[in-house]
Parts: structure tokens; C-alpha cells; sequence
């Protein structure tokens, strides 16, 4: 992937895997490569109040050798289903962390039943 481009993204986890990704979703070849004529390519003109740390950021991994336009639209409709189905989880998620703050909690629970008697 062009990793001078502004669209380009990359997170290293605790566990050393290595994410690549463009931002606006026009590498389908990613994490290992760009579209040779990619529309949305933008030379990153300069990294403002970002901070570098000393380590460098892992090579990316091989590409699988049996990688190709199936495995391509294989992924694609993985994401597609994953993306429809996350503002539903994000929903539940905010409904149960809204329920909790209502009720206190654990401990509002307990509080209440102490009040009761």
C-alpha cells in the first residue's frame, strides 16, 4: 500500500499484528496493495500533531499466494455483513450502559434494596 497517501492508516496492536487499511475504503486488494490508478490518492503533504514514537512500523505480510478476485469479493461481502449489523450492536450496547446508569449500577441496586426496608 502507498503509505504516503492521507488515506492511508495503520495501528499496530499489543499483540504485534499489524492493521493496514485505507480510510476511504478504495484499496480492495488491502492490506497489500492500492489500485495502480486510484482515485482518491492524496500525496500526505505533512503529519500535523502527530506523535512518532521510536519504533518502526513491521513490514506488511506476505500477500497469500492463492489471493484473488474471489477471496476479493469474499471479503467484501464479510464486511458487508458486518457493517450492517454494527449499528444494531452499538444500539444495544448504548441501551444496556444507559439502563445502568439509570438504576446506579450494582451498587444503586443494592443501595435501593437497603432504602425498601
Amino acid at each position: 500500500m502507498r503509505e504516503e497517501c492521507k488515506h492511508f492508516q495503520s495501528r499496530t496492536y499489543a499483540s504485534g499484528e499489524v492493521a493496514r487499511m485505507c480510510e476511504i475504503d478504495l484499496a480492495p486488494e488491502a492490506p497489500w496493495r492500492c489500485p495502480d490508478e486510484c482515485p482518491g490518492y492524496e500525496r500526505r503533504l505533512a503529519d500535523v500533531n502527530w506523535a512518532h514514537g521510536s519504533l518502526v512500523t513491521p513490514p506488511p505480510t506476505e500477500e497469500p499466494a492463492n489471493f484473488n478476485a474471489e477471496s476479493i469479493e469474499l471479503l467484501d461481502e464479510a464486511e458487508a455483513i458486518v457493517n450492517s449489523i454494527a449499528p444494531s450492536v452499538v444500539d444495544e450496547v448504548q441501551r444496556e450502559r444507559d439502563r445502568a446508569a439509570g438504576s446506579g449500577g450494582r451498587l444503586g441496586r443494592l443501595r435501593g434494596r437497603f432504602r425498601r426496608r
